[in-house]
């Protein structure tokens, strides 16, 4: 991981601690860059729908008034809205435009594995909701070490967001944690970690946070 130098010690430590199956090259980063306002419009969406799932959920409690929930569903909402807004700016200020609609192949596989119906629906929300930032973390760290030679603003950038991503990651499973029992949630958790990193693996290159590594 020598290409995460530019990361202080406590923010590389907190890459290395991410329990994801995979590990994202420098070559995918530097890859997505070639085209960095397509990116940036996929990352706003990201944003968004992180900021309305958060929302969504912040009503979903199961069955009794869960502490801690409508606060932490509340912050991670607050916080996506934030970083939505930054993307824009950035965006906007380098001749930029959202575009009206946005398909993300990741995300919908990974809701694909969420059971419906009591009790396991609200765990599987979670646990996908903790992999989306998991993974968003990780990427996040390999675009500002690949973006560091190139662009400053997007090194920074990258730097700042993936030290929250790793937060909400953290929250997420927490609050897994209150509604299942330890071993249930663990056990969920390592499933869906193994699925995560075959979805990805399958995912098409391209300017997205989530897309596939382009062939060597």
């Amino acid at each position: 991981m020598r290409y995460f130098e530019i990361v202080n010690p406590a923010q590389l430590a907190k890459v290395e601690a991410l329990p994801l199956h995979s590990q994202t090259p420098i070559s995918w980063g530097h890859a997505v860059l070639a085209d960095p306002i397509r990116l940036l419009i996929d990352h706003a969406f990201l944003e968004k729908k992180a900021a309305l799932n958060a929302m969504e959920l912040l009503t979903r409690w199961p069955n009794d008034w869960i502490e801690g929930w409508v606060e932490t569903m509340t912050s991670v909402a607050r916080d996506e809205a934030a970083h939505l807004a930054q993307v824009m700016r950035i965006l906007i200020r380098r001749g930029g435009r959202l575009d009206k609609s946005h398909k993300s192949w990741y995300a919908t596989s990974l809701r694909e594995l969420v059971r419906k119906g009591p009790p396991g629906e609200i765990l599987d929300r979670l646990l996908v909701s903790a992999l989306i930032e998991a993974r968003s973390c990780e990427r996040f760290a390999v675009l500002a070490a690949a973006s560091a030679a190139g662009d400053a603003e997007l090194a920074s950038f990258y730097q700042a967001l993936y030290a929250s991503e790793f937060g909400h990651y953290k929250v997420f499973l927490k609050l897994a944690g209150k509604i299942a029992e330890t071993e249930v949630v663990e056990t969920r958790w390592q499933q869906m970690l193994a699925s995560e990193a075959l979805i990805l693996a399958q995912q098409a290159a391209g300017p997205g946070i989530h897309s596939g590594v382009p062939l060597e």
